[in-house]
């Protein structure tokens, strides 16, 4: 079993939240996510910051291309962690 992880990084709270429901729906994923606000460096203002969302993956089954064009629905992008 591997630790393959894939987080998507959102502009917004509202988007991120949109796609925890959406990997549910569309991808199958049935883990508990978070999301996670993640300020940029020396940032204090909230319009600034970035919503993580962060999945495990171990039997390797989501195909990293797609998940970036998924997230690149809500103006996102899958990072390498």
């Amino acid at each position: 079993m591997s630790d393959v992880r894939h987080v998507l990084v959102l502009p917004d709270r509202d988007a991120a939240e949109e796609v925890v429901e959406a990997l549910r729906e569309r991808f199958g994923v049935a883990e508990e996510l978070r999301v996670v606000r993640d300020a940029l460096a020396g940032e204090d203002d909230a319009e600034d910051a970035q919503w993580l969302v962060a999945l495990r993956d171990e039997e390797g089954r989501l195909d990293p291309a797609e998940l970036d064009e998924f997230a690149g629905e809500w103006d996102g992008w899958r990072e390498e962690p």
